[in-house]
């Protein structure tokens, strides 16, 4: 018979992989940004970009990012592809495939 986890689990959300000193702010035009790197090996689920609408597979390296100025809660990161995040300023809001 397989023995049982009895420990509790937090009912904190959990981090994103990865040491908090990854973490880090970005000041721009939109305003201030918590951002943190994820690497082709942390990437195991398909998101989609908000910057180009398409999808970033498992595997690919990409960056997250959530607003500094608002108490938001972990819904509201976003996953970026990185020169998607880096071009952000320079061109509009992408149509989203339905």
């Amino acid at each position: 018979m397989p023995r049982r986890n009895n420990t509790r689990r937090s009912e904190e959300p959990r981090p994103l992989s990865g040491a908090l000193a990854a973490q880090r702010v970005e000041s721009a035009s939109d305003g201030d940004w918590y951002v943190r790197n994820v690497t082709g090996s942390q990437a195991g689920k398909v998101y989609r970009c908000p910057g180009c609408d398409h999808e970033i597979r498992p595997g690919v390296a990409h960056v997250v990012a959530w607003s500094a100025d608002d108490r938001t809660g972990v819904e509201d990161r976003r996953h970026w592809h990185r020169a998607c995040w880096d071009a952000r300023g320079r061109r509009g809001p992408t149509a989203r495939r339905w």
